[in-house]
Formats: C-alpha cells, structure tokens, sequence
C-alpha cells in the first residue's frame, strides 16, 4: 500500500516536471521567435524611430548621407561651411519637400525613414580607423529612392500654383516614381519660416502632405467601388444595366443632379460610366445590398492601416446596412461622408492595373556607401489581391471607355491607351469642386499608375486629367 502510494507520488511529480519542461520549452521558443522578428522584422522600425535619443550621437562622428534621384541627382545633402558647421542643403528648394522631407526641428519624409541609413557609415575599415584617430567624420550612407526627377518636375509644373496632390506610381512593383503636394515649403527657408508656416493664422498648411495625409471625399472616382459591388452581385448580368437620364434623378423628396446638369440620355453601364452619370450610379447603388458593400470597401482597405512607410490618414466609409435613402445616394456617387487619401486612390487603382494585386508602395529602392557599394537592397513585395483578375480586367474596360468615349478625351491619343476615371467632388456648395483622376496606361500592358487631386480645380475631366496627360506622355517618352 505505501509502495503504491510512493509510486503514484512519484509519478505525479514527473507529470508536473514534465509540464513545466514544457512550459519552459514553449516560453524559450517564444522568446526565440520574439527575438528573431526583432533581428529581421521590426528592428529598423525601433531603431530608426525618432525617439530613439541614440541615433543623435551618431551624428557626433558620420556626416550625414545624401538622398539622391533614382538617377543619381541629389536631393539632399550635407555641405560643411568654412567655420566647421554642418549645412543640409535642398539643391530643388521646394521641388521635393514633402516626399523628401526636412531634418531641422525634427524630421519629416524620406529624411526621417531613412534617418539610421542617413547616419550609418559604411566606408571601407580602414578609412574608418583613420577618420576616427583624426578626429574625422566618416561620410554616411546615400540612400537612393524611386524618385524619378523629370517626372517629379512635371508634375510639380503641371500643378502649378493650385493646392492638390500628384502621384506617379508603377503598378507591378509599388515603387513611388514622384510626389507632389501643394502648397508647399522651402526647406532649406524652414528655419527662418517655421513661425509663418506654424502659426494659427496660418491656414494653407504648406506641411501637411497631401498626397497622403489630405483627406478628400472621392467625387465620381468612387464609382470604381460601385462598379465592382455591381460586378460581384450580379457577374453574368452587371453589364445589362439600363438607366435614362434626363440630368437629375429624382427619388421621392431626394434629387441628385448630374455635373452641370448635362442629360445623358439613354445609359448602359459602361456609358453611365465613361460618362460619369450621377443619376445611374445613385439608382445602381439603390439596388445593391449595403453589407456586401461594406465589405467590399473594407476589402479596399477603407477603415484600414496601410502598409506605407511614410504618415498618412486613414480613407473613411461609414455606410452601413440600414442606411437611410439620401445616405445611399449620396454615397453611391462619391460625396456623402467617405474621404480617401491620393495615395489610397492610387493603390486602388494600381491594383486594377495589375490584375487585381496591390505591391507595397515603396520610396527607397537601395542603401549605398559612398563608394556604390549596396548595403541594402529593396525589393517589390505584394501587399494582398484586391479583387480577382476577372474583376480588374471589367473595370479596365470601363475606364478605357472614359478615356475612348466619355470625361477623359483629354488622355485619347494615338501613342498609347489610357484607362482611367475622372471624378468632380463637392465638399462646399459655395465654392467649386475638388477634381480628381486615377489612371493607368497603356491600358493593355500597364506600366504607370497616376492620381491627381486639385482642390477647387472644378471638373476632373478638365482639370486633373490633362496633369495626368503630361505625365502619361513623358513617361512614355523617356521610358
């Protein structure tokens, strides 16, 4: 009896042993894998926040790195006056502010992504050992970007003096060939102005980059998202839709308006379509059932964190099933309350133009030494198909119909095939519109994804298309 009683004490203690090796084992391996997302996944991230009070002493010994064009030009660098004192220079001024950024009074941009790259030195050893014994600075790293100038400087022209956003994007690999946001700053000025441009008088907000922190609603450029709602309730039958247009669509006390009231007549789809008809897409969105719409938005990443490296505001859509009649009107056409960024309307549409999967956009395509050497190297990574490929290629038909026969004539030419959609936003009633377009050519074999926003800039079809225009066409020219 006290044999089986010292038998079964014995082996509950190896059962509770034999646990808690378990337990180690599994808190170990936790560990381990902690450590290792650490090393590989998220160690740049801690290192290079701005928090981290240790990347200021390495500027105690490397100077500075510069940031250079995809091409080579510099963007940005750091010159060293005869009294000793270091000078980050902007050779473009206000060409690449936002996207570029600034490192004075904090950082902004490409200058604080890349701020550990900016500061690391990878000089040959030796170099290193004599620099270090004669009090020297070792020259940081040069981050090269995606930035491609000729198309930065275009778009930058093209916009002019209007308040907007201009990005230039290819679809299958996500790299950002140009940003632009206006209003804009001098950031080699930013000292000697950061009281103007912070002050509360101060209302055009020349820091905010538009290009993905400007929250706009969508205007017509939603309709992309009607369409496709359309699409996956009704796949055999989408393109069977009938509307007649007389220039406003009345619905009980509720009345939507076409842009100036132009009658379209007689619509099917892809003409409503091509020829932005408020009237059709608000009956259209009637007729589709409110949850499946939502997740398709969701799908679209509205309401979602966005894998991009650079600050951005989160696009917005609030229906829900239940809504009331006006609220799907209103948002079946773009107004209502959803807000997207230009940076979320361009990976929309760069995933329409690479058969339904979005690539992470990306600013940096590689880290050098002053010497050429590639430290490190970025490559294209898929962000997650949006829609499937049968689905892209629908809305590619409907937005070459824009371009061939509806609001954007203004990209028809013989040289290449647009695919696009303009859009007309109204956000005041007393003041004019935002205009937008989204787009990609050749539509056939896309190469280079645009959106454009101008804010004020009235039609889309008049005002955006024709800076996308410009772009398409040097594009096509250099490339």
């Amino acid at each position: 009896m006290n044999v089986n009683k010292i038998s079964s004490s014995k082996s509950k203690a190896n059962r509770h042993i034999l646990i808690l090796t378990y337990l180690m084992v599994v808190l170990f391996l936790g560990l381990g894998g902690y450590f290792s997302y650490f090393l590989f996944v998220d160690s740049n991230r801690v290192i290079n926040n701005s928090y981290n009070s240790r990347l200021d002493r390495f500027a105690d010994r490397v100077i500075r790195g510069e940031i250079v064009s995809n091409d080579g030009n510099v963007l940005a660098q750091t010159q060293v006056n005869e009294e000793g004192k270091e000078i980050r220079v902007y050779p473009y001024d206000s060409l690449f502010a936002h996207v570029v950024g600034y490192s004075a009074n904090g950082k902004t941009g490409l200058e604080s992504l890349a701020n550990f790259y900016l500061l690391s030195s990878h000089v040959n050893g030796i170099v290193q050992i004599i620099n270090e014994l004669s009090g020297k600075k070792n020259p940081g790293d040069r981050v090269v970007t995606t930035l491609d100038l000729d198309l930065q400087k275009t778009a930058y022209d093209a916009l002019g003096n209007r308040k907007g956003a201009v990005i230039v994007m290819e679809p299958d690999t996500g790299k950002i060939l140009a940003m632009v946001s206006k209003p804009d700053y001098n950031p080699n000025t930013l000292l000697s102005d950061w009281d103007q441009l912070v002050s509360k008088d101060n209302t055009t907000g020349q820091l905010l980059n538009r290009a993905t922190q400007g929250l706009y609603p969508p205007g017509s450029t939603f309709k992309i998202v009607t369409a496709l709602e359309s699409m996956r309730e009704n796949p055999e039958h989408y393109k069977e839709y009938t509307f007649d247009c007389s220039g406003v669509y009345q619905n009980g006390e509720y009345s939507i308006k076409c842009y100036h009231d132009t009658v379209h007549g007689h619509q099917n789809l892809t003409l409503a379509f091509a020829n932005s008809c408020n009237g059709a897409f608000a009956n259209l969105g009637l007729n589709l059932d409110l949850g499946q719409l939502k997740n398709t938005t969701d799908g679209l990443l509205f309401n979602s964190e966005l894998n991009l490296e650079l600050p951005y505001s989160k696009s917005t859509y609030v229906m829900k099933p239940g809504a009331d009649t006006w609220s799907i009107l209103q948002t079946s056409i773009g107004q209502g309350r959803t807000q997207i960024t230009p940076i979320h309307n361009a990976m929309i549409t760069a995933a329409i133009a690479n058969g339904g999967t979005l690539m992470n956009p990306y600013f940096i395509d590689h880290v050098e030494n002053v010497g050429g050497d590639v430290i490190k190297k970025n490559v294209p990574r898929s962000y997650g198909n949006l829609m499937t490929a049968q689905e892209s290629g629908g809305l590619t038909e409907l937005m070459k119909a824009v371009v061939l026969e509806g609001t954007g004539s203004r990209l028809r030419t013989d040289v290449y095939t647009a695919a696009g959609k303009t859009g007309s936003a109204e956000f005041d009633k007393k003041k004019e519109t935002h205009a937008w377009f989204v787009g990609f050519a050749p539509a056939e074999h896309p190469k280079v994804v645009i959106s454009v926003i101008v804010e004020e800039g009235g039609s889309g079809g008049q005002t955006a298309a024709p800076i996308a225009r410009s772009l398409f066409d040097l594009y096509f020219t250099k490339y």
